[in-house]
């Protein structure tokens, strides 16, 4: 009976000159009592007639299943509470409840596998507790919540599984004022027989990312972005087919986005926001017809076009990015027909004017604007060769390098982690591609399978940093950068609903929730809320 029996002995024993004659009638079978102790052994059901004094009670091989909420209320004066040798398997919620005097309570030596999170509620003066050899493999997170006058606490002998389940006790165990018995783990088989003391609380890995689908904005889009206006969050779509650049804002109302505003923009492929002050700027880079300027002046304005850009050089847009170069406001237009140029433009007056041409007669499908060692840096992707990077240096930007081995990519994105630059190449054919930043060029990290693949962007949501390869002809497949390796490992897939042909993805808080944009070309746009799964509770 280990300790807890020499403790009922003690207890036993202090009524020892004490005849064994209760009260008429209040004494059940099977029970042997006293005045303040009684023992009972082999009983079916729980015993209830005692007398309202009653310090202690012993249950032994007790035929009982389970114990349910409240089953103790008729013994208020109870100290010491001993369950040994039983074979009921779980204790339910408040099982307890009522027993504000009780000190004592061990439940050794029986067939326990489940336990409520809060079967131990309310027992303000537990200073002793043992759940040892028993047939737990986890103990609910808070199950001990509220036992602020515990001092020993025994939960040796019992099977723990020593995953996430036990990460919770692991960092409770400091926090106490206790001594506690936790025993070895039995599984899994990589930490079997290690104590569970051990066991460094760091090295798990008990946090979880899901993204759940939420809502689908219809018409086919070529990109989105996210941007800040008045204080409130607005997404952007550029839809070619419905020839427009949608403006979207979270409805406080139903909990789903919904329309703000409407740009004109036919065969549009990408809608740039710039915000400056209370003016908030639209680039409307188009395939054919031209590509436009739009400014609302003021919140309580529409959006008017207000200048075209560049009609000499930009012949057949397929990217667009805002940049600040100087303290000035910058777009550069990656241009995807021979005859047409690469250009930045940057802000003189009320409108944006050519600053410099790059890269010409390459067919430019991607740009990329990145800072490496603390200077403006510009990576253009093309159709012809491997990716150029370019550096801003007196005034305009200077080719530094190329990426080796880096062909046929279609598009380039960046993310920060760890102090390093990385960058995600996109390729339809082939592997796509991490690289690092070494100081003098991107060296290769890893590779990723990908087959149809337009768009490999990364993705900053909450504390995960992940990645999404889109995939034509497949599921696209998100990715999250673990750490301690530096590489980026699978989540999990986006879909159902499945993504048609995504080109971009853009995520958007608001509301306290965070939102993942999917912009698909021959499909509608899904959006996914973001959620965070702790597996240690």
């Amino acid at each position: 009976m280990g300790g807890a029996g020499i403790l009922l002995l003690l207890l036993a024993g202090a009524g020892a000159g004490v005849a064994w004659s209760p009260p008429k009638g209040k004494c059940p079978p099977r029970c042997s009592c006293s005045k303040e102790s009684t023992l009972c052994e082999g009983s079916t059901e729980l015993p209830e007639s005692f007398s309202t004094t009653l310090l202690s009670l012993s249950l032994v091989r007790m035929g009982v299943s389970q114990l349910k909420a409240g089953s103790f209320m008729k013994m208020p004066s109870l100290h010491l509470l001993l369950f040994t040798s039983n074979t009921f398997s779980v204790i339910e919620d408040d099982a307890f409840i009522g027993l504000s005097y009780l000190q004592y309570l061990f439940i050794e030596d029986n067939k326990i596998g489940s336990i409520s999170k809060n079967a131990l509620r309310g027992l303000r003066s537990l200073t002793h507790l043992s759940l040892a050899n028993n047939h737990l493999e986890a103990l609910p997170r808070f199950l001990f919540r509220g036992l602020e006058t515990l001092t020993h606490v025994d939960l040796r002998g019992n099977p723990f599984q020593c995953d996430c389940r036990v990460l919770w006790l692991l960092q409770w165990v400091p926090t106490v004022n206790a001594s506690v018995g936790l025993g070895a783990c039995a599984g899994p088989s990589a930490l079997a027989q290690m104590q569970i003391n051990h066991l460094d609380p760091k090295k798990f890995k008990c946090r979880a990312t899901e993204l759940s689908w939420l809502q689908t904005v219809g018409e086919s889009a070529l990109s989105v972005e996210s941007f800040s206006y008045q204080g409130e969050p607005h997404m952007i779509l550029a839809q070619p087919f419905a020839g427009r650049c949608l403006i979207l804002v979270w409805d406080y109302s139903v909990h789903r986005f919904r329309t703000e505003e409407e740009v004109s923009a036919p065969s549009v492929v990408s809608c740039k926001p710039l915000v400056l002050g209370p003016r908030l700027f639209i680039l409307a880079a188009r395939l054919w017809g031209g590509s436009y300027l739009w400014s609302r002046p003021s919140a309580d304005l529409h959006l008017a076009p207000i200048q075209v850009l560049a009609p000499q050089r930009l012949l057949r847009p397929n990217d667009a990015e805002l940049l600040w170069l100087d303290g000035q406001p910058c777009f550069v237009v990656a241009d995807s027909s021979k005859a047409g140029r690469t250009t930045l433009l940057c802000q003189d007056g009320s409108g944006f004017y050519p600053r410099q041409s790059l890269h010409a007669w390459h067919r430019d499908t991607d740009a990329e604007v990145l800072e490496l060692d603390g200077r403006p840096h510009l990576l253009l992707a093309s159709a012809s060769q491997r990716p150029v990077l370019f550096h801003w240096f007196g005034g305009r930007f200077e080719r530094r390098t190329d990426i080796p081995e880096a062909e046929d990519v279609y598009a380039t994105k960046h993310f920060q982690a760890g102090g390093d630059v990385f960058l995600c190449l996109t390729r339809y054919i082939g592997d796509s591609m991490v690289m690092r930043w070494d100081g003098s060029m991107f060296r290769l990290v890893q590779q990723l399978p990908s087959r149809g693949s337009h768009v490999f962007q990364p993705i900053l949501i909450a504390r995960d940093q992940l990645a999404i390869l889109g995939s034509d002809f497949a599921f696209s497949q998100v990715f999250r950068l673990e750490p301690d390796k530096g590489i980026l490992e699978p989540l999990q897939e986006l879909g159902p609903p499945a993504l048609v042909a995504p080109r971009a993805f853009a995520q958007v808080t608001v509301a306290g929730r965070r939102f993942l944009f999917a912009a698909c070309f021959k499909g509608p746009t899904q959006i996914y809320q973001h959620h965070e799964l702790d597996l240690s509770a």
